[in-house]
């Protein structure tokens, strides 16, 4: 059975891109051999992130996330079965939220900053599916 995850949670150390650098080549690495796909977006101290694969491996690994180290307040926005993958090109695709037309953001949120703290889970998946839409996701692997 495939479901889908979504989270959100904040830097510690949101200066510094070696933490996000680590996270996506660590997830890189692990989700291949799992079988979990999925997208990454950081910006402003904030991670986003929806993973797909089978309920075991995706459980395993929220559990992972929740305790590392490397970022606080994780949120569960969003958890459903689902029928197919959406993320399905990508072990982890990755988007800079600072790079992002303020338009764009503007279109899921009330202020031209993204907080996926302030919205829902189908806003920020909303969000997600546009960026893939534009050809915003990079690091197809």
């Amino acid at each position: 059975m495939l479901v889908r995850l979504l989270y959100v949670s904040r830097a510690l150390d949101p200066d510094s891109p070696a933490a996000t650098d680590s996270i996506l080549s660590v997830a890189r690495e692990h989700n291949m051999a799992n079988g979990i796909t999925g997208i990454l977006c950081y910006g402003g101290g904030i991670y986003l992130q929806a993973i797909e694969g089978g309920r075991s491996q995706v459980n395993t690994l929220y559990g992972h996330i929740v305790s590392d180290k490397r970022h606080a307040d994780v949120e569960l926005l969003s958890y459903e079965e689902i029928t197919e993958r959406r993320f399905g090109g990508w072990t982890m695709g990755q988007v800079n939220l600072s790079k992002l037309n303020t338009s764009v953001v503007l279109k899921y949120s009330e202020l031209p900053v993204l907080n996926p703290y302030a919205v829902s889970g189908q806003v920020s998946l909303a969000l997600l599916e546009e960026l893939m839409a534009t050809a915003a996701i990079l690091g197809r692997a």
